[in-house]
């Protein structure tokens, strides 16, 4: 087994993929571990797309001598690598397309290591299996799920081929909605937010003092007052939210006050009461994954 040297570099370079799916996604690309079986033309397209994407680490499993054959289905293998370690010669060409990515190989049979050393595997996030027969396949697939691993395996035919994803559960929490709604808690504030909110006079004729209150100070006072005149009740019908809107728009000294142009924007969060929609409530409480044990905690107790 060999490694090749690592070179940390800013992240500006992933500036594009950082919009799609954000910190976050960025940095799971960054932990993960990957490990490809057989590095023909199908495994190096694969792994090319993830070193390229950022990937944390890279391990090539290959037991076969690079030949002429090789030199016109595969892009990373030239002429010089004729006789060479086929995972080798591949891993240090991947190494070049970001050397930020820590890339191993592994001169060893993908099948003769399933057989013999199958604790090999607990070490990866992902394993990606290329033209490996059924037989080892199975073998495989047995060994990362007792693992909680995740088996990509994947085989080409000419322009058709097929890919299949064997893992346990994935359950995504993180669902990053294009309107993202506030739970300000305005609708019933807590006692500190309460005790802030009273301690600031909204009427106060200061301009300055005016301008810099927090909206949600706005809001609160508002709706406290408004609370207080219909019965204890928040708007709730299109005319009353009109009626509460004029009610901010009353307190304004001038038509430029940006803290008051939002709070008769945000208005509308007074009326919300946060809350589990029926169709989430009717998801199995019980977790097949201890990791999202909280999530079923709250969903079960409507938290």
């Amino acid at each position: 087994m060999a490694a090749t040297g690592v070179v940390a570099e800013p992240k500006t370079k992933y500036d594009r993929q950082l919009r799609i799916w954000g910190d976050q996604g960025q940095a799971a690309l960054e932990k993960a571990s990957i490990c490809l079986l057989n590095c023909g033309p199908t495994g190096t397209e694969a792994l090319k797309n993830l070193v390229l994407g950022g990937i944390g680490s890279v391990t090539v499993v290959d037991g076969s001598k690079v030949e002429s054959s090789d030199l016109g289905n595969n892009f990373l293998l030239d002429e010089g690598c004729l006789g060479q370690p086929r995972a080798k010669s591949i891993c240090s060409f991947l190494q070049e397309l970001n050397d930020a990515v820590k890339a191993k190989f592994v001169e060893e049979s993908p099948a003769h290591l399933i057989d013999t050393n199958p604790s090999f595997f607990s070490q990866f996030t992902v394993v990606i299996a290329t033209q490996l027969p059924e037989s080892f396949l199975l073998k495989l697939d047995y060994i990362c799920r007792k693992a909680d691993i995740v088996l990509v395996a994947a085989r080409s035919y000419g322009l058709t081929g097929l890919v299949r994803v064997s893992v346990k559960e994935h359950c995504v929490i993180e669902s990053k909605p294009d309107h993202f709604l506030d739970d300000l808690r305005l609708h019933n504030p807590w006692t500190e937010l309460k005790q802030f909110a009273k301690s600031i006079d909204i009427n106060d004729k200061d301009p300055v003092v005016h301008k810099n209150t927090p909206y949600i100070v706005i809001l609160v006072r508002l709706a406290e007052k408004w609370a207080d005149a219909h019965d204890g009740n928040l708007p709730s019908t299109r005319q009353e939210k009109k009626e509460f809107k004029d009610l901010i728009r009353a307190h304004m000294l001038n038509v430029d006050e940006e803290n008051y142009k939002e709070a008769v924007d945000s208005s509308y969060k007074v009326s919300v009461t946060p809350g589990i929609s029926k169709l989430t409530k009717k998801l199995d409480p019980k977790p097949l994954n201890l990791s999202f044990g909280m999530f079923t905690y709250c969903l079960h107790f409507g938290l």
